[in-house]
């Protein structure tokens, strides 16, 4: 074994491989001391919090649906909610289980990309997929079909599958009929058991021990899995309606980031995404997706963001399964969607992004003009919680060489597997001059 170092040794990654968007990573290391860790996001600010503003509120849900390509639903969604408790909306029934089958295909899509695509790589020692489809064809051309149905569900419900155009304040434009829905359907049960066998695949990888007091954050139903309601609790005390988001959590701006980091008020970094979800609600899970996790070893609390890609696994069980519940017990509702008038007002929202909650707030003003927006995006707030794991796991790899370090905490990164390009919605500029 190479004794530690101790002379100064800098570890740069100037382009995080397997991520949305672009980033950078930086440890500083000093002998047996990590000195500095910095997260850097260096995409250019993409300003959606500003020119929202003056648009009117029909506009939003498509217009922040541009925020991403794999998670638009995700910011159609939370906008969506927010504008209809600010002009006091309430959806039929059938709709709201219309927009939890939407989610679903979201999800599917956006693991399966992540578990196989992104971060399994990592743990086969391979440097991407194409390296990896020359030993483990068969898993790549699987992960390729979960993607697909993923997209065509996405596709089915909101007309195409990336930036998709149906859903709309108080509903969707268009809705399926019972017909279309059963097209998909074995399809879905494909890939429900090819869900299974992912989660059985990735839990035989080989993971740190990296346990950690993670304060995880998540909304929390008492009837369901969340996506899209409940209130947000965490496993430290939590427990609040979204509408307080910004009493409990702040954002600031650090001179290493174009993308802001977001803090709990009260303490510190937390964890958003699908870790915190399976902990907080595994209880909501169905009987399939809890015997999936059982048989993978996974049991709660699950404190080793490494084995995230399991519970992305097992999340695209869950959603296959709800996919398929929700298809079988499907009426179509009476209309579309509710006529959305305007009036002045405020709405929050939180929805559950594939990454991790993801909060919208509007005000409008009474001809349905958007008058300030706010956005606050999984991968901002997870960022500061990255830079905590790396000050942490460093340390642990110390007898190892620069090459294996870089290549650990790239990984370490991907746990989370950031949406780079989500976070970079908005910059707030601090220029400093000497006199």
């Amino acid at each position: 074994m190479t004794p530690p170092r101790r002379g100064a040794v800098n570890i740069k990654v100037d382009y995080l491989a397997r991520v949305e968007g672009e980033g950078a990573l930086q440890i500083k290391l000093k002998g047996d001391r990590v000195q500095d860790v910095k997260f850097k996001i260096f995409e250019p600010p993409r300003l959606y919090e500003a020119f929202l503003r003056g648009r009117h509120f029909m506009e939003v849900p498509d217009i922040t649906a541009r925020i991403c390509g794999i998670c638009p639903i995700a910011y159609q969604m939370s906008a969506a909610h927010a504008l209809e408790r600010a002009l006091g909306i309430t959806i039929d029934p059938a709709v709201r289980m219309l927009r939890r089958l939407f989610y679903c295909g979201e999800w599917i899509e956006s693991h399966g990309l992540h578990v196989y695509m992104l971060h399994a790589p990592d743990f086969l020692g391979c440097q991407d997929v194409i390296e990896m489809a020359r030993d483990h064809g068969p898993a790549v051309v699987n992960a390729l079909r979960l993607k697909k149905i993923g997209n065509d569900l996405v596709s089915l419900m909101g007309g195409r599958e990336i930036h998709p155009v149906s859903a709309t304040v108080g509903g969707f434009y268009k809705v399926p009929s019972r017909k279309e829905l059963s097209g998909i359907v074995e399809d879905l049960k494909w890939a429900l058991d090819a869900s299974i066998a992912t989660a059985k695949l990735v839990a035989g990888f080989d993971f740190p021990d990296f346990e950690q007091d993670y304060e995880f954050v998540a909304l929390s139903h008492p009837d369901e899995y969340p996506f899209n309601e409940g209130r947000l609790v965490s496993n430290k005390g939590l427990d609040i309606d979204v509408s307080e988001f910004e009493d409990h959590f702040r954002e600031h701006h650090v001179k290493h980031s174009n993308a802001l980091q977001a803090q709990l008020r009260a303490r510190d970094s937390y964890l958003v995404g699908p870790l915190a979800r399976f902990n907080l609600n595994y209880d909501k899970l169905p009987e399939i997706a809890k015997q999936t996790a059982a048989e993978c070893g996974l049991t709660v609390p699950c404190l080793n963001q490494f084995k995230s890609i399991i519970v992305r696994s097992i999340e695209m069980v869950f959603a296959c399964h709800e996919a398929l519940r929700i298809i079988a017990e499907y009426e179509p509702p009476s209309a579309p969607r509710v006529e959305a008038v305007p009036r002045a007002g405020v709405g929050q929202a939180v929805t559950e992004a594939p990454r991790g909650i993801l909060y919208h707030r509007y005000s409008v003003d009474p001809q349905g003009l958007i008058l300030t927006a706010r956005i606050v995006p999984p991968t901002a707030q997870n960022q500061k919680r990255m830079e905590d794991d790396l000050w942490r796991f460093v340390p642990q790899l110390l007898d190892k060489s620069p090459e294996e370090i870089t290549w650990r905490c790239e990984q370490a990164i991907r746990n989370y597997d950031p949406c780079i390009s989500c976070a970079t919605h908005f910059l707030k500029l601090e220029l400093e001059r000497d006199t």
